[in-house]
């Protein structure tokens, strides 16, 4: 479900108000977690948390008008996603998160390339995904990022 809006605060209106609390909290353990240099923007009509084109011009290679992506956040219909690059591009990490996501939910991790899924806002693990922010500066994942291609 993609929210037709252009601003974060036009986004965060949007929710479903009984998935507020839930996707308020994400976005919070967000933005105080990331390594400064990332930028909060709406991408893909999600909240996305993006490399600007002041520290890499060339943005995204399918589309180097948009800045680089790294994280990105979405109320759907059905659940609250997080998209995460990093879990996506690094089995290390992934295999972190999955080990420590055992570790604190009871459920089993919902789960595809980079996106993470939660169907009940009471599963969300926010302090695991806040160490999940923690773990990449923009510059390592633009170092990652140029390595890959």
């Amino acid at each position: 479900m993609q929210y037709n809006v252009e601003t974060v605060e036009g986004y965060l209106d949007a929710i479903l108000e009984e998935r507020k609390w839930a996707f308020n909290l994400l976005r919070t353990t967000i933005v105080e977690n990331l390594p400064l240099g990332f930028e909060e923007t709406i991408s893909y009509g999600m909240i996305a948390y993006v490399v600007p084109h002041s520290l890499y011009p060339s943005g995204y290679h399918v589309e180097p008008e948009i800045p680089l992506p790294f994280i990105s956040i979405a109320s759907q219909k059905n659940n609250i996603a997080l998209y995460h690059m990093g879990i996506y591009a690094i089995k290390t990490l992934l295999h972190w998160f999955e080990e420590e996501y055992k570790k604190e939910v009871a459920t089993k991790l919902d789960m595809g390339k980079s996106c993470i899924r939660f169907k009940n806002p009471k599963n969300i693990p926010f302090a695991l995904i806040g160490e999940l922010c923690k773990k990449m500066s923009p510059e390592d994942w633009i170092e990652l990022y140029e390595n890959s291609k």
